[in-house]
């Protein structure tokens, strides 16, 4: 069955980066590499392109705008890629919005935070996540958004 959400066109996937990550390639180059955000985005665009899928971005370094942001997309995407980055360890509030979700959710990481410091080991926000890509710098929102492409082909 297709979904309403996708009847029609090209199925939407979310891209939303959080604090910081819009000075990706300027802050901590040898953890998170030197591509930017804007980079990233532009791959993440043509690649959905070829994979049939419609990529939006968002990226704030506010936990509100964040929550907004999924509370308001809740009706017109078909998966969702996150990165949390600092939030992810600390923010309860994005996790309950993501559980609000009916659709795939990617959790999405440049670097593996299970070998970084013992405070960004634990994801407050997996749990709600259909599942996790990280520690392949760029190319895990890549393999993220392939795997979204994938879960969404199956459940048509």
């Amino acid at each position: 069955m297709v979904s309403p959400k996708t009847k029609g066109s090209h199925p939407t996937i979310l891209v939303v980066h959080g604090p910081n990550l819009n000075v990706l390639g300027l802050r901590e180059p040898e953890i998170y590499g030197r591509t930017s955000l804007a980079e990233i985005n532009s791959t993440l665009e043509k690649l959905g392109k070829q994979l049939g899928l419609k990529v939006r971005t968002f990226q704030s370094n506010s936990e509100g705008a964040i929550i907004d942001t999924l509370h308001s997309a809740r009706t017109s995407i078909s998966g969702l890629m996150i990165n949390p980055a600092g939030y992810t360890h600390t923010s309860v509030a994005i996790r309950d919005a993501l559980l609000l979700l009916d659709v795939p959710v990617i959790e999405v990481h440049l670097s593996n935070i299970h070998k970084r410091e013992t405070f960004r080991q634990h994801s407050m926000t997996a749990g709600a996540a259909t599942g996790q890509i990280m520690g392949f710098g760029p190319q895990s929102y890549y393999l993220a958004l392939q795997g979204l492409a994938a879960l969404l082909k199956e459940n048509r």
